[in-house]
């Protein structure tokens, strides 16, 4: 049913899936999610929506090849086929009219803030799109950000391309400048959005996060993607995945992220083929 429509590869171990879901993709909006399953023996994995189309009954997500889940899905090509889509999942980020948004990417998240950053210029703000990679060669999706943002800059962590440093360095040049902010939404690994949170935090500028904790049913019943935002328990699966950045317990994030992550890398070398991913003849 949930049959892969195109599958790239625009940066090493960072993949963009286009996935056949007409029901799904006619309901997206940004700032949601969606969880896969391979086949039926698979691991449930959320992965952030970079994009649908309605008509085309499609979306697109990425997925940044780091364990064994992901790259089982990083395994299949046009064709085949995914045994299990639901969503779309999370609640949907709040467009408003703030006056200049800042919209900062890293890793998988220089496609997932596209929609954001696309929805926020329709309603009539001024969009900076902010990126960061390790390195020039690990940029992509710059293009596309192009169009919808009014200004696109870029950092590097090892100096190669523009500013050196991280999105929060860019972040910070820009409130030394006085250049305005009235917003930033961060989407990127938690290190990064945390930098950023801190970056904004003085200047008091609203600041959300996208939170990435382990999650598993993505319906709120279980409970394993629990974060603590202003000192109370949330859901990011059913309360987020968009929380106040400025209000994230972030250490207890980063330990409950490393929980299993021996246990992920020993499975990596243990990744087996997908079950029967291609069309039954």
């Amino acid at each position: 049913m949930f049959r892969i429509v195109e599958k790239t590869e625009p940066v090493p171990n960072t993949h963009l899936v286009t996935i056949e879901a007409p029901k799904v993709a006619a309901k997206c909006q940004p700032g949601q999610f969606v969880i896969v399953m391979v086949d039926d023996r698979s691991e449930r994995v959320p992965l952030s929506l970079a994009d649908w189309d309605a008509q085309a009954g499609s979306l697109t997500v990425p997925v940044f090849e780091v364990g064994r889940s992901s790259r089982k899905i990083a395994m299949l090509q046009a064709g085949d086929h995914l045994a299990h889509l639901i969503g779309p999942l999370g609640c949907p980020f709040p467009i408003g009219k703030h006056g200049t948004v800042v919209c900062a990417g890293g890793c998988y998240g220089l496609a997932a803030i596209y929609p954001i950053a696309r929805a926020m210029k329709q309603a009539g703000n001024r969009v900076v799109c902010v990126l960061e990679a390790r390195s020039h060669y690990l940029f992509y999706q710059q293009d596309r950000l192009a169009e919808v943002a009014d200004e696109l800059l870029c950092a590097t962590i090892d100096g190669s391309q523009d500013r050196k440093g991280h999105a929060c360095d860019v972040l910070s040049d820009m409130l030394a400048e006085k250049r305005p902010i009235d917003f930033v939404v961060a989407i990127g690994c938690p290190f990064m959005m945390m930098l950023c949170a801190e970056a904004t935090k003085s200047a008091a500028v609203p600041t959300w996060a996208c939170l990435n904790p382990i999650i598993v049913d993505g319906t709120g019943m279980c409970g394993a993607c629990r974060v603590t935002v202003a000192g109370q328990t949330r859901f990011a699966c059913v309360d987020g995945p968009f929380f106040d950045a400025h209000q994230v317990g972030w250490d207890e994030l980063f330990h409950r992220q490393a929980a299993y992550l021996g246990d992920e890398v020993q499975a990596v070398g243990q990744t087996d083929a997908p079950l029967h991913p291609h069309h039954h003849h």
